[in-house]
């Protein structure tokens, strides 16, 4: 099992930049939805995050699917994490997916496996966990293997529902979802774990907007602190794709 605290993680990432939000969602639209026409047939598995650019994001694969006809037939969509609110609620990453992606497209419902954070944050994740470990295959380690994860970045450099200052100890090693109290409101969130996101094929970070220059450097720095920091130490290759102004030198 990894740790997600270690002392000394590597930094294997690659880092895309983009003059501007519609830039930057179009382009990642454009590349998954190729890359998916590309790579079989079989059922795929895929966690979808919340914010501003993934309303954009989903908007962008809404316009443009219609190019790769049944691409996402084979998509299971998951989440990586959710708000304890009803999916109408307007905090519901869920429902925010069901207005620009979902409906849109008409995706089948039975591939749309929402976690229903209105049955309350520790019922709700051991649904989750019992739904994704119903479907997607494990690793040797007992870990769910999804295809991709889709993860914002926020200003304090948080990823899905993963804040800084929440005790890493707390997550247990087998768990693929957990139920966290978040520092910003509604305060009761359910995410996947650091273990989920390790294991996963591919995850696509989607660093955008204003305020987050600082969070973004922190997370690049060898020595990063932030939640992004830990995922960019634990896995063996994360793609960053960001509008945020850097630098054009910095220690990456």
């Amino acid at each position: 099992m990894f740790n997600p605290l270690g002392d000394t993680p590597s930094r294997r990432f690659e880092l895309r930049k983009f003059a501007d939000e519609k830039t930057l969602a179009d382009s990642v639209a454009e590349q998954w939805i190729s890359d998916l026409e590309k790579t079989g047939n079989g059922a795929y598995f895929a966690a979808l995050s919340g914010g501003r650019i993934a309303r954009r994001f989903f908007q962008s694969i809404a316009g443009i699917s219609g190019a790769f006809p049944r691409v996402l037939d084979r998509v299971h969509f998951f989440w990586a994490d959710e708000r304890c609110v009803a999916p109408n609620h307007p905090e519901s990453n869920f429902g925010l997916a069901q207005d620009h992606l979902v409906s849109p497209l008409k995706l089948s419902t039975d591939r749309i496996h929402r976690i229903r954070g209105e049955i309350g944050g520790s019922e709700s994740a051991s649904e989750a966990e019992l739904d994704l470990r119903r479907l997607v295959p494990a690793d040797p380690n007992g870990r769910c293997v999804l295809d991709m994860v889709f993860l914002g970045m926020g200003e304090d450099g948080h990823v899905a529902s993963l804040f800084p200052g929440v005790s890493d100890g707390s997550i247990q090693s087998s768990a693929m979802y957990r139920t966290v109290m978040a520092t910003k409101p509604p305060p009761v969130r359910i995410t996947l774990t650091y273990e989920a996101i390790a294991a996963a094929r591919q995850v696509w970070i989607l660093a955008s907007g204003p305020n987050k220059e600082a969070a973004l450097r922190n997370s690049l720095s060898p020595e990063g602190l932030t939640p992004l920091a830990k995922v960019l130490g634990i896995r063996q290759e994360t793609v960053i794709f960001t509008d945020i102004r850097l630098p054009e030198t910095g220690n990456f």
